[in-house]
């Protein structure tokens, strides 16, 4: 259902989106970006981009696409595909904006959403259960879960990354499962992915517990056609891990990977804090940078680069290490390093046969790479107490003091969660401090809600809003919890049920790439009955039934007689007769015992 609308994003600026990216300058490259942050943290952004013709695509000759993808995609005759897996969360207040803008992260678990050619939404349907039970099976996922009531149509909130030619004909659907858990019979398929299978480039850095191990990580994989302007197409794959690996963590050894506790007198503590005391201490960040090498932060060194990745410029090394050029930086002999002018970047072209390693000393910091500010912080939570309703409550920062920021908000909710649209409040905190309620309306310039069906289809809410600058936005709306069958409860009912994140996007240029960032995953506690009733309800009428049926067997079956007529009927019986013969004999040997004697 329409409410109203007052979008205007055209979907021919697809065609200028990501135009940064166009197309490379070999059949396939790979790149690695290595830059420290604080708190004793490293961000490792791997990339790696391989083309394939149109025609060569078409005819099923791949050569730098993988052939299990590409057969899985043409027969769901899927035009586009996105796909992540992440865990952890991105500290934004610590670590900047987040590494390609937000636009390879995902929501925490899975998220999935695809452009499919079909004639109507039902094939189209039909071919995204095709295409998500397929990518369940490569990656040892579980996308297979991914049903209707799990499935959505975006309506503005993704753009194609691609060339499309009838764009009118596709469909976008979009799909997510944040209690998944990626781990590493999901990096394995990934790894198979590329072209030379972790065996040799920057991909032989990938070690299942160091990257799991991670304070927050995410895989992702992008397939688009890309066109140049003369008209020569080219389907592009392209594969990107980002993680944010704990320097000392990473540097315990596997063998003894237990942390020890610091002596007190080498604790350095901020003494400006007013709990400061013997026993209470907050943790001081070292002025010193903490020493690192690959080798110690991933476990193993590089081997060599991959003989089908080619690079043709300074601008495509397959390393790059963002550091102030002052610091220094050993590295491996057969490797060259080439500084660029912004004076901290540094890339090296590796040798092709000759493993490589890259070492930072200890040393003092006299400047930092400065961290972008992201353009927006996001936070949401659950409010409210009780097992039948509640609240949700959405808090939107602009950290600008000069620009405010227009976006878009896209919340896929579960059936089981109903929201109330008409509850929709907004509360916008200036400079000043003072907070004030406003109506929604002034802030949502357009919304778009399609309500839920039980057990059919979840509830799809995008907003769109400004926040003005240096000004918090806090929204909150009403809902109300369904109460499930006991067949739909999980095993962890009382755990709670997943909710998708909330996925933003900025509305940066028209020109400009996308910018998204997107909220934590949440738990929805339900009315949960308890499920130890069931198990006391079967001992007791078991118990009950067995103590009736025995009384009633009893009286039914047993006959009552006097005692002559008892003993009467025993003497006749097998055993009256026997027990007699037993006396009998006994008499006998009695008598002779005493005629003996």
């Amino acid at each position: 259902m329409r409410i109203f609308s007052l979008f205007s994003l055209p979907l021919a600026l697809a065609s200028a989106l990501w135009s940064h990216s166009t197309l490379a300058s070999s059949d396939y490259t790979e790149h690695l970006s290595l830059q420290p942050l604080p708190q004793s943290s490293l961000l490792a952004s791997f990339n790696f981009r391989g083309n394939t013709s149109q025609q060569s695509y078409d005819n099923q000759h791949f050569q730098y696409f993988p052939r299990a993808l590409g057969q899985i995609l043409q027969h769901a005759h899927t035009k586009e595909l996105h796909l992540r897996f992440t865990t952890g969360r991105w500290d934004a207040e610590s670590w900047g904006s987040r590494p390609w803008n937000g636009s390879k992260e995902g929501g925490t678990g899975v998220e999935l959403w695809a452009w499919i050619d079909a004639a109507d939404d039902e094939e189209a349907f039909a071919r995204w259960i095709t295409l998500t039970q397929s990518l369940s099976g490569l990656f040892c996922a579980s996308l297979n879960f991914i049903d209707s009531t799990r499935t959505t149509r975006p309506v503005v909130s993704f753009e194609p990354a691609g060339n499309h030619k009838n764009i009118d004909h596709l469909h976008l659907l979009h799909g997510s499962l944040p209690g998944e858990v990626v781990c590493t019979e999901n990096l394995t398929p990934f790894l198979k992915l590329l072209p030379c299978k972790g065996k040799a480039g920057i991909s032989t850095l990938f070690d299942g517990h160091k990257l799991f191990d991670a304070a927050w990580q995410s895989m992702s994989v992008d397939m688009r056609p890309v066109c140049h302007p003369d008209g020569d197409c080219v389907i592009q794959i392209e594969q990107t891990v980002d993680m944010v690996l704990d320097i000392e963590r990473s540097k315990r050894p596997r063998s003894n990977p237990i942390p020890h506790a610091v002596p007190n007198d080498q604790l350095l503590c901020d003494p400006s804090k007013s709990y400061n005391s013997d026993d209470t201490c907050y943790p001081l960040e070292k002025a010193s940078g903490r020493a690192w090498s690959l080798q110690e932060v991933f476990g193993r060194t590089l081997n060599g680069v991959c003989p089908l990745a080619v690079s043709s410029g300074e601008s495509e090394q397959p390393l790059c290490l963002r550091v102030p050029h002052e610091r220094r930086v050993t590295y491996s002999e057969g490797a060259v390093e080439h500084r660029k002018a912004d004076g901290l970047t540094r890339c090296y072209a590796l040798s092709p046969s000759q493993a490589f390693d890259l070492s930072i000393p200890e040393q003092d910091i006299a400047q930092e790479v400065p961290l972008e500010e992201p353009v927006l912080h996001a936070e949401r939570t659950i409010v409210g107490h009780g097992q039948e309703r509640g609240g949700m409550r959405i808090i939107l920062a602009n950290p600008s003091q000069t620009t405010h920021v227009d976006f878009i908000i896209f919340e896929s909710l579960p059936w089981f969660l109903r929201p109330y649209i008409h509850t929709l409040q907004a509360t916008i905190t200036g400079q000043d401090g003072v907070s004030r309620e406003i109506p929604a309306s002034e802030l949502v310039t357009g919304t778009f809600y399609r309500p839920a069906i039980d057990r059919e289809r979840g509830t799809q809410l995008e907003l769109s809003l400004s926040v003005p600058a240096a000004s918090t936005v806090t929204l909150t709306y009403d809902f109300e919890k369904a109460i499930l069958r006991y067949t739909e409860y999980p095993p962890d009912a009382n755990r709670g049920f997943n909710v998708a994140p909330a996925v933003i996007r900025i509305l940066s240029a028209p020109n400009a790439a996308p910018i998204y960032i997107r909220s934590t995953s949440l738990l929805l506690p339900l009315p949960t009955p308890d499920f130890s009733m069931p198990y006391n309800v079967i001992i007791l009428t078991s118990t009950v039934i067995a103590l009736a049926f025995g009384t009633v067997f009893n009286i039914l079956v047993r006959r009552v007689v006097s005692v002559d007529e008892a003993m009467a009927l025993g003497a006749q019986s097998l055993k009256g007769r026997i027990l007699g013969k037993v006396v009998a004999v006994r008499d006998r040997l009695l008598k002779k015992q005493i005629k003996v004697e």
